[in-house]
């Protein structure tokens, strides 16, 4: 399969723009119910740990359209609106479709794999695991955690909530780096960089920053780097088997 510019080209193809309408919808009723104390949205449709009580397989699709505040949702719509349109435009709703999912939940999962690792990090007894699986996800839920920085660290993992559409999109950022490689990417709008450098950089931000593991950091990075590490596999496996989905 080669991959060149597409011929064509609409400012907002309709995939994107479907995207852009469910997740500015689940933002509004989420952060609406969660504001009124009607529903908690990001615990039962966020992604948690394997083990974690409120741990749903569904979640690997739903995490995806639920944000934390506003900057979060509006800067993964841009960036899909940004590098979605061009990708869409050259790959084809469906395969387009595919991918965003695939990098998505993809990134789910190396959040998942990230988590097990640091949990056996820790010299973990069986009465703190039980006091974490039994009082942790409450505790989560009313605002609080533990003040021993252990136990609140591994209940974080266990029972803290991943959301947003950041594995998906940075997903979609390794593609436009792959495809469009000396595309140059504006940043701030002003200084000009090449796609291949921007994702490198990225890649390296995110890379930096997960192993740091600052404290208060809660950005998922490794779950970015998920997804970018997913959408290189993929983008990887159609050009050596030719895969078509138009």
């Amino acid at each position: 399969m080669n991959f060149n510019r597409p011929s064509g080209f609409s400012l907002l193809t309709p995939v994107v723009k479907n995207l852009i309408i469910i997740n500015i919808v689940c933002f509004v009723i989420s952060s609406f119910g969660e504001y009124m104390r009607w529903y908690d949205t990001s615990n039962t449709f966020g992604l948690h740990y394997v083990l974690s009580p409120s741990f749903r397989p569904v979640q690997f699709i739903t995490y995806m359209f639920l944000h934390g505040n506003l900057e979060h949702i509006f800067f993964n719509m841009l960036a899909l609106w940004m590098f979605g349109n061009t990708l869409e435009n050259y790959w084809g709703s469906k395969k387009f479709l595919m991918y965003y999912f695939a990098t998505g939940i993809g990134a789910g999962i190396f959040q998942m794999v990230v988590a097990y690792i640091r949990l056996h990090s820790f010299e973990i007894t069986d009465e703190m695991w039980q006091i974490i699986v039994t009082q942790g996800d409450e505790l989560l839920r009313s605002g609080r955690n533990w003040v021993d920085g252990t136990l609140g660290e591994i209940n974080l993992i266990v029972n803290g909530p991943t959301v947003g559409a950041s594995g998906a999109i940075f997903g979609l950022l390794m593609a436009f780096g792959m495809l469009f490689p000396n595309a140059e990417i504006y940043i701030y709008f002003a200084l000009p960089i090449k796609a291949k450098w921007f994702v490198l950089f990225y890649g390296l931000i995110e890379l930096f920053s997960g192993l740091r593991n600052s404290a208060g950091d809660n950005t998922a990075h490794f779950a970015h780097l998920g997804g970018m590490i997913f959408g290189f596999i993929l983008i990887k496996y159609w050009q050596k088997h030719g895969t078509n989905f138009n």
